[in-house]
């Protein structure tokens, strides 16, 4: 099965936690902290793999993450950094932040590209060591790492696409000009999946042209095969469009010809704009009326047309020809430009905090950011507030102080060691 479209889930690895150790020596007095740092979370990337043509290993798998950096040690030991993870994706494969739809790569000429960044590691705790607090007991955890749910889509990188209805000589098309051998029969939709061949124009020269699998009246609306596949001709510097000019199936090449313009129009405006030659297929099946009755349709509207018969290669030189040489005058391939992801999407709760007072004289402040605040933050304070356990939460605690019924709240200073699970019920007294 052709699969061209993705939906995975990313995540960098964590940040180690510093540590927290003290030297120990024979005739050493009082050492000191020599809690080492945490090692840094690694990054999963992305990296270009010219042997693969599909998406089809992300349909059994859709969580990756990297490898957790190491927590540091004593003895001045850092953590050892976390192995990054590479994920391997056909060239050509547009990689999308699924909530905004923001372009974050295009892996057409980008070889690597790192997706989601590794967290920091905390540091131990002899960075805390300063002359009136000479043992730190305490140190600052790791950094979490980037997590995206993102979205792959395949654009094949061409030159030019082979549009039109099933049946009209693609396929036939594509294999006498290149080296392309795809599926040919006498029936509708023979072709499946996108076909790639390279033409070639002699001296060192040549183009990329794709076949698309037939698009028929409705396609938009999911007739036939949809629409799907011409996600795979957006990038296509130029659209070669096939109509049978025979007309031996009872269709009428002209209206043919219209219908697939309007559903490239739904499929995307931007492409029905794209430059066409129109080729009209069959020639020695139809009557020379019937060829000039589609030249002067196409011509008035302002294509150029070439009659061509794919099987016996009756016009396909110069057909070839005329697209070579349209292609020098047309910009290079579509490369689409990364796009920076809105920052209120970034934060999930962008209404504020949550102010609650559960009980006279404390107050609970909740925030969906705090989680990942928190963790990279260190409250530097030796003092433990008497009445929290051993395992702080996600939450701030707010106490009024002053005297005279002040009303002023300001934020303990609780030490957060260790950050689980979020429960709102917890509020600890300072």
């Amino acid at each position: 099965m052709f699969a061209d479209i993705a939906k995975i889930k990313i995540k960098g690895g964590d940040g180690g936690a510093g540590a927290v150790a003290f030297h120990r020596e024979k005739y050493v007095a009082a050492g000191g902290p020599d809690g080492g740092d945490g090692g840094k979370g690694g990054d999963v990337v992305f990296v270009v793999d010219d042997n693969l043509a599909t998406l089809a290993d992300f349909r059994y798998k859709r969580k990756y993450a990297a490898q957790n950096g190491e927590p540091g040690r004593g003895g001045r030991q850092y953590g050892r950094k976390g192995q990054d993870l590479e994920i391997r994706v056909p060239r050509g494969t547009v990689i999308r932040e699924v909530q905004s739809g923001a372009v974050m790569a295009d892996m057409s000429k980008t070889e690597r590209f790192i997706a989601a960044k590794g967290g920091k590691g905390g540091w131990g705790n002899m960075h805390f060591a300063t002359p009136t607090r000479q043992v730190p007991r305490f140190a600052k955890p790791g950094v979490p790492g980037e997590e995206w749910e993102i979205s792959l889509e395949l654009k094949l990188i061409a030159d030019v696409g082979l549009i039109g209805f099933p049946s009209v000589g693609k396929s036939s098309l594509i294999s006498v000009v290149s080296q392309a051998k795809p599926k040919i029969g006498d029936y509708h939709f023979t072709t499946l999946v996108p076909n790639l061949g390279v033409v070639s124009m002699g001296a060192g020269n040549s183009f990329v042209l794709a076949d698309i699998p037939g698009l028929i009246e409705g396609a938009s609306d999911g007739v036939g095969l949809g629409h799907d596949f011409l996600r795979h001709v957006e990038r296509c510097r130029l659209l070669v469009h096939l109509v049978d000019v025979s007309g031996h199936e009872g269709r009428d090449p002209i209206e043919d010809f219209d219908a697939i313009n309007r559903e490239l129009e739904k499929f995307n405006p931007e492409l029905a704009k794209a430059p066409q030659i129109v080729a009209g297929n069959k020639i020695d099946m139809a009557e020379p009326e019937q060829i000039e009755r589609v030249r002067a349709y196409v011509e008035a509207k302002g294509y150029d047309y070439y009659s061509i018969c794919a099987p016996i290669q009756e016009g396909t030189r110069e057909l070839m020809n005329a697209v070579w040489n349209r292609l020098q005058t047309l910009p290079p391939v579509k490369e689409y430009e990364p796009e920076e992801i809105p920052t209120e999407l970034l934060v999930q709760n962008s209404t504020g905090f949550t102010i609650t007072n559960p009980e006279p004289g404390y107050y609970l402040v909740e925030h969906l950011g705090f989680p990942r605040c928190l963790r990279a933050l260190m409250w530097r304070t030796t003092r433990r507030c008497n009445t929290c356990s051993g395992c702080w939460r996600r939450a701030a605690c707010l106490r009024r102080c002053g005297s005279g019924g002040s009303r002023r709240a300001i934020l303990s200073a609780c030490m957060i060691l260790s950050l689980s699970t979020f429960r709102k019920e917890q509020v600890w007294k300072c």
